[in-house]
């Protein structure tokens, strides 16, 4: 007969499994009786399944019978045909442009480009916050110091004013070209988050406990740290994302963004706001789901701080 011996490493190893799998459950459990976080999550999931679903996107077709960049007779002055009661779509149930283009078919587009390129702004900018924030953090010293004047010298610049240059050189370059580029400008508030964490987590036990053994920095940062931090960085990306929305919507409503033939919310107000007195709709249209991305990118960011946020002891609802 034999007889399992569990030592003491093994012992610790699962407790932490156990405690991070509760953690986890935790997190989940707070964020989903979050109900602000979940009228985000369902306002967000319709837009985006309105946007990509009507027109199609890419080689995908759409169910929308009309398409964004094919120009027509405009109908009744380009009114809106759509009627809540008895509710109907009609042929242009978001009226129709100076060019007789189907006006609901330009907005699911612009929407199109206006989401792409603000999880782009927040993925990117989310990712170098990061790197930076974590080898400052971590090496203190000349990195930190280095690292952290770069960052000053980026915040004290007005960010609407190089991101402004960045779009005028970016712009012509397509949509991606230019997220990726404002990616790169807007890390700054996500790098001093995370050093701010790095800096209180490099100083506990467990991390003195790596070096002590000899780890090295690299696998700290990645397998002791870094986990450590992700409430943090997942909050940071999803409020990136949300000011990334309204960045893009102020550069192209300046003419710095997004360039013709491509089109996005931002584009489309500033082409129609001269008609918002005798055409309210070409105005309001692009405005509406502007505010309905970004408010419900900012409710699940809400949702989530609230989640990650060790102190909660209770959920808002």
């Amino acid at each position: 007969m034999s007889a399992t011996t569990e030592t003491p490493h093994t012992s610790e190893a699962q407790g932490m499994a156990i405690k991070a799998k509760t953690q986890r459950q935790l997190v989940v459990r707070r964020f989903f009786r979050h109900r602000g976080a979940m009228v985000g999550m369902v306002l967000f999931a319709l837009v985006f399944v309105l946007a990509f679903s009507s027109i199609g996107f890419g080689p995908l077709p759409g169910w929308w019978k009309h398409s964004y960049d094919v120009t027509g007779t405009v109908i009744a002055g380009g009114r809106p045909t759509l009627t809540v009661w008895p509710f109907s779509l009609g042929e242009h149930p978001f009226g129709q442009d100076n060019l007789g283009k189907d006006y609901f078919a330009l907005v699911m587009r612009g929407a199109q480009i206006s989401i792409i390129v603000a999880v782009m702004i927040g993925l990117v900018s989310t990712l170098i916050g990061t790197v930076i924030g974590a080898l400052a953090g971590y090496f203190r010293g000349r990195v930190e110091t280095l690292l952290m004047r770069f960052t000053d010298v980026m915040i004290t610049i007005p960010t609407l004013v190089i991101a402004a240059v960045v779009g005028m050189i970016a712009g012509n370059l397509g949509p991606y070209f230019l997220a990726a580029m404002l990616g790169v400008i807007t890390w700054t508030g996500v790098a001093r988050l995370v050093r701010g964490e790095f800096l209180s987590l490099r100083e506990k036990e467990f991390v003195e406990a790596a070096r002590a053994v000899g780890t090295p920095a690299k696998r700290i940062i990645f397998k002791h740290i870094l986990p450590n931090c992700l409430g943090v960085i997942i909050v940071s990306a999803t409020l990136a994302i949300s000011s990334g929305i309204l960045l893009e919507s102020g550069l192209s409503f300046l003419g710095f963004g997004v360039k013709f033939p491509d089109t996005s919310l931002g584009v489309l107000i500033n082409e129609y706001r001269s008609a918002m007195t005798v055409r309210p709709w070409l105005f309001w249209w692009p405005g509406i789901f502007i505010i309905a991305i970004a408010l419900s990118v900012n409710f699940i960011g809400d949702g989530l701080r609230d989640a990650f946020d060790p102190r909660q002891n209770r959920v808002r609802g």
